[in-house]
């Protein structure tokens, strides 16, 4: 399923990529383009915005009523039922597919030098160029969605921000 998140949701949007989800998000939309990109590219609309989630053009709606993100989350899951086996497929950022890098040389220049050497597995966004690898962040990752989401998350990426 694809989504596109309104303004109110873009921590919403990123935990989503990093889920593996396809979640567009623009921080300075207004309602009637959202509308039209949803309609547009077939995408499901999360929003908080009681007047949004009435809009009859819209075919899938998900209204989110959560205000933190660990509530935000639950609800997706208890709507998506989606499991703990999901891997990171997407920017958390721009919301680009990753690769696999195959030659570990072609990032060498985009990632701190200790980070070249002490990692082998890196992923590369195909959209905005941002390298991801298996990190310190990927546990704090993952204790964060395993008090929301039990399941464990053992795939997730940390970012490389450039």
């Amino acid at each position: 399923m694809k989504f596109i998140a309104d303004a109110m949701l873009g921590r919403l949007a990123k935990w989503l990529r990093l889920l593996g989800f396809d979640v567009l998000y623009y921080p300075d939309i207004d309602d009637r383009e959202l509308i039209r990109i949803a309609m547009e590219k077939e995408r499901a609309v999360l929003t908080r915005d009681t007047r949004l989630a009435k809009d009859r053009r819209l075919r899938d709606c998900i209204f989110i009523e959560s205000d933190n993100i660990s509530g935000q989350l639950a609800e997706m899951k208890a709507r998506l039922n989606f499991g703990g086996n999901a891997r990171s497929s997407r920017c958390a950022v721009c919301n680009g597919e990753l690769s696999r890098v195959s030659q570990k040389m072609e990032i060498k220049e985009y990632v701190p030098d200790f980070i070249y050497h002490d990692f082998n597995d890196f992923s590369r966004c195909g959209d905005c160029g941002r390298v991801y690898w298996e990190g310190t962040h990927r546990k704090k990752i993952r204790e964060k969605l395993a008090r929301v989401l039990p399941e464990p998350f053992d795939r997730m990426r940390s970012e490389k921000r450039r």
